[in-house]
């Protein structure tokens, strides 16, 4: 997915995907105004139409890995 930096506050736990109301981890912003909001999972499976769509997108699914990797490490010590 490509992502575009701008100055948008992160996502938070209480930021959505309108989807399936999983934690959204992809922002959305839309040529035509207004935004969406995606889970990493429902974010890959709409991605070629949202490029269509997406005057930006702001992807912070690389927070995953992050958290995996952090548990990770806590289970090995």
């Amino acid at each position: 997915m490509t992502t575009v930096l701008t100055p948008a506050s992160p996502l938070t736990a209480a930021d959505r995907c309108d989807r399936c109301g999983a934690q959204a981890y992809l922002r959305v912003v839309l040529i035509s105004g207004g935004e969406l909001l995606f889970c990493a999972h429902h974010g890959r499976k709409f991605e070629p139409e949202l490029k269509k769509i997406a005057a930006e997108i702001q992807d912070e699914t690389d927070r995953l890995n992050a958290a995996k990797a952090t548990a990770a490490d806590e289970e090995q010590h």
